[in-house]
């Protein structure tokens, strides 16, 4: 049975390739399983744990870019209404044969830069967790963040998650044994290591600096800026094989100080928390 369901997974039926990179990357890859497992729930519920912060009862929370649904069916079977948008028609298929009977969550297929269709302050919750990934021009990443701002109601709370530069030049680049490849394939000069999205690419890397560059003329109150993952990118083999007591003194550990400054440049993922002033 082991040897079947090993063959079934090998031959399992890709979608076509479309030509846009990113619609072919999360075609491809097991996007509904990335925060499953132990070194990547350190994300979820250290994300989770901060919009519970701030959720009450009654509330209506957007998700922008939900992907496959992790976060929208989480906080929908809370009992929270919850509308989404998906840019990846692959992923909504995923999010709906997940939705269960009777849950209170909705999703369109849409583009962050482009919610029109929805008025202003309409949720008291709106999360840009992916987005930020795969936008790459200063213009994109503007509207994007002004969008998710008109949709909040004021007094709402606006959470953009992004990818940071230096763990994944570390780790993705440098650990992974990358270097001269990614130097043929543009992602990277040498003379002041900053990052570059090629038109074969598709991920879009952050400094803090251009982050709070970008939300500066926003009109939010920035609450926090945390590190969602950590160290747990650059350690997710020990994580993994962690039993359950240790595993629950490191979470501990990681959301005791996570919001630590000189631990936060080397999260592969942060957490922009911001309120609507």
């Amino acid at each position: 049975m082991k040897l079947f369901n090993l063959i079934k997974k090998i031959f399992k039926k890709q979608p076509a390739k479309t030509g846009n990179h990113l619609v072919d990357f999360y075609n491809r890859i097991d996007e509904d399983s990335r925060l499953t497992t132990k070194h990547g729930r350190i994300e979820f519920l250290t994300t989770v744990k901060y919009v519970e912060k701030y959720l009450k009862d009654g509330m209506r929370i957007m998700e922008i870019g939900a992907a496959t649904g992790r976060y929208s069916h989480y906080f929908a079977r809370k009992g929270f209404e919850v509308d989404a948008v998906e840019l990846i028609e692959h992923n909504i298929e995923l999010f709906k044969s997940k939705t269960l009977p009777g849950e209170n969550v909705s999703i369109r297929q849409g583009n962050v830069i482009d919610l029109s269709e929805y008025p202003d302050d309409s949720y008291d919750v709106t999360l840009l967790l992916g987005p930020m990934y795969h936008l790459y021009t200063v213009d994109e990443q503007k509207k994007a963040l002004s969008e998710a701002m008109r949709i909040t109601k004021n007094g709402g709370f606006v959470f953009v998650a992004y990818c940071m530069v230096d763990p994944s030049v570390l780790t993705g680049i440098f650990k992974n044994n990358k270097v001269q490849q990614s130097i043929e394939d543009g992602l990277i000069t040498t003379e002041t290591f900053e990052t570059y999205f090629p038109p074969h690419g598709v991920f879009k890397l952050y400094t803090r600096d251009e982050i709070f560059e970008l939300t500066k003329k926003l009109n939010a109150k920035r609450l926090h800026f945390l590190a969602t993952d950590g160290y747990a990118l650059h350690m997710r083999e020990t994580i993994d094989k962690m039993d359950k007591e240790t595993y629950s003194l490191y979470l501990k550990y990681h959301l005791k100080t996570c919001e630590g400054q000189d631990l936060i440049g080397l999260s592969h993922h942060t957490l922009d928390v911001l309120r609507k002033e």
